[in-house]
């Protein structure tokens, strides 16, 4: 681990009971998701995190107990370091707090992720959806999220791709 983010790792860990793992040089803070503004919060004032450069989440499917994970990027420019803090979250109504209080840029990141995977923010200005079209069902990004495809076409098979291929109408 950087020595840079050990005093910070051990603080986070000491006032929130976070966990933390390593993995190829990268820091994982795990926190409770009742927990996450005051985190982010905290590293945003006290250790100048001043940038939320990703907010994305991770599908563990089938697993539902944590089913997702929401996963934030945090940069400091002035120290230039990386930490990543993670919010497990259950598959059956995943929820976690907006964090938009703590970084503006959130506001359309957690609407995607309401869009692609179905993880809602609490106390969000405007839930909508964003990339997919209203009345989609599902949430692309869940790997349990069917998928459509369709058969090649070779010459074997010509008259029965045919068959059930949408033509125009003469």
């Amino acid at each position: 681990m950087d020595k840079r983010l050990e005093p910070i790792v051990k603080d986070v860990q000491e006032k929130f009971s976070a966990t933390f793992d390593e993995f190829r040089d990268e820091v994982h803070l795990m926190v409770a998701a009742e927990q996450i503004v005051d985190v982010l919060t905290l590293l945003r004032d006290e250790y100048k995190f001043e940038l939320l450069s990703s907010l994305t989440a991770s599908d563990y499917w089938p697993q539902e107990t944590p089913r997702f994970h929401v996963v934030y990027q945090l940069s400091s420019i002035e120290k230039n370091i990386c930490l990543q803090v993670r919010v497990p979250v259950n598959g059956t109504s995943p929820k976690v707090p907006t964090v938009i209080g703590v970084y503006k840029v959130a506001n359309w990141r957690e609407r995607e992720l309401l869009d692609m995977f179905g993880i809602e923010f609490d106390g969000h200005p405007d839930p909508r959806r964003i990339l997919m079209p209203e009345g989609t069902e599902g949430h692309p990004l869940r790997k349990d999220f069917p998928l459509g495809y369709e058969e090649p076409q070779f010459t074997f098979n010509f008259e029965e791709i045919g068959l059930t291929k949408p033509s125009p109408k003469e």
